[in-house]
């Protein structure tokens, strides 16, 4: 299984368009293929974003990790209880989001 894993991989790595997405069979975590950088070459990353009832990204970009280093203090920052708390805060503070109708126009008959 991993061989086929890096298979895939290595060939998105090759072929993929610059910033273009490879679905995983986990909803919002998404291959991300970056491209050249000055003297860097093109690299993959990991891309967290939450994803629709289609399974598409809610936002343009999610949370970019490059290597196991990066999610590693992701991890960290994430599970920092002094985020919850101002996130509590944050919440509380800002307006309330307004209930959003389906995207999809519907005809009433």
């Amino acid at each position: 299984m991993l061989h086929v894993v890096d298979e895939k991989l290595e060939e998105f790595l090759r072929n993929g368009k610059d910033w273009s997405r490879l679905k995983t069979s986990v909803p919002g975590i998404f291959v991300l293929k970056m491209p050249a950088y000055k003297s860097s070459p093109s690299r993959l990353a990991v891309e967290i974003n939450p994803v629709d009832g289609n399974g598409n990204p809610k936002k343009k970009r999610g949370l970019v990790i490059r290597d196991q280093e990066e999610l590693k203090e992701f991890l960290e920052l994430i599970q920092n209880d002094k985020l919850k708390k101002l996130m509590a805060e944050i919440d509380q503070i800002n307006p309330k989001k307004k209930e959003q109708k389906g995207s999809e126009e519907v005809l009433e008959i």
